[in-house]
């Protein structure tokens, strides 16, 4: 009888991990597949491109305007000044970033790099206007807060669903003192690419 449980604990386990497996496998084709197309109508002969910081190129992307929040891995500096440079803002993901709405599948907040001495004063300013809550993102491998490349902060704003413009929001936080940069992506994408479940390829275009 025990001989029997163990059995067939092991057997969950297995297809537990089987299931979990075939998941990865199709986000990670779905990926591949956006990629390639994305390759395949943008990437000519001399070339010159710049490459996002993570294995998941956008976090977010809005339907309309294509507004996007990046840098959740604490690069969102370095992307914006790659994005900036770009002639052409192509983002590359799988389904489950392809959302209606600005954050509706990613639910940590939007990335704010800030100056270490003014992350308070900046927290307090960005839930004053916009409500929501703006969390000092915590390091997990040591105690502390993280730190970027820069030597900065980040703050995660989690916002309240009915903020419709974007552009006024970015602009408005990014004038607060001690504010970096944030990983809000405003008119700057001209396509994304989504793999989706199955195996087709969605474009979104601003």
């Amino acid at each position: 009888m025990k001989s029997k449980y163990i059995n067939g604990f092991f057997s969950l386990i297995l297809k537990r991990e089987y299931c979990s497996i075939s998941k990865m496998n199709s986000v990670e084709a779905a990926k591949k597949k956006a990629a390639y197309q994305a390759v395949d109508d943008w990437v000519y002969n001399n070339y010159r491109i710049g490459i996002g910081s993570g294995s998941t190129v956008v976090y977010a992307v809005d339907r309309l305007d294509l507004v996007a929040i990046k840098g959740g891995g604490g690069c969102l500096l370095q992307e914006k000044v790659v994005a900036s440079a770009a002639k052409h803002f192509i983002v590359i993901a799988d389904y489950r970033k392809c959302s209606k709405q600005l954050g509706e599948q990613w639910k940590k907040g939007i990335p704010i790099e800030v100056v270490p001495m003014a992350y308070s004063t900046v927290k307090l300013r960005i839930e004053k206007l916009y409500f929501g809550e703006a969390i000092l993102r915590e390091a997990k491998a040591k105690a502390g807060p993280v730190v970027t490349d820069n030597g900065n902060f980040i703050l995660d704003w989690v916002f309240k669903e009915n903020i419709t413009d974007w552009k006024i929001v970015n602009q408005t936080i990014k004038m607060i003192p001690g504010v970096v940069e944030t990983g809000l992506f405003v008119n700057m994408i001209k396509q994304a690419y989504f793999g989706m479940e199955d195996g087709s390829v969605r474009i979104r275009d601003r």
